[in-house]
């Protein structure tokens, strides 16, 4: 059987602080963040217009949010 990396669908709302603080609550905020923004590209670096307050770079329920590093 092959290995998955560990992933979620976030919940509606949900930050990379928020995600970060219940996943990876075992490590400082930033720089858990940081690891997740690193793991997860395909969303970090999507960009659209933001509207209403919204960011840049929403994460949103359908995506897939990997909560450890690629396998080796």
């Amino acid at each position: 059987m092959e290995t998955l990396r560990k992933s979620i669908h976030p919940e509606v709302g949900a930050t990379w602080q928020s995600l970060a603080e219940t996943h990876l609550s075992e490590l400082d905020t930033d720089q858990a963040v940081s690891q997740l923004q690193s793991w997860n590209l395909h969303i970090f670096a999507r960009r659209i217009s933001p509207r209403n307050g919204q960011p840049a770079n929403p994460i949103l329920p359908s995506d897939i949010v990997f909560l450890e590093p690629p396998l080796a």
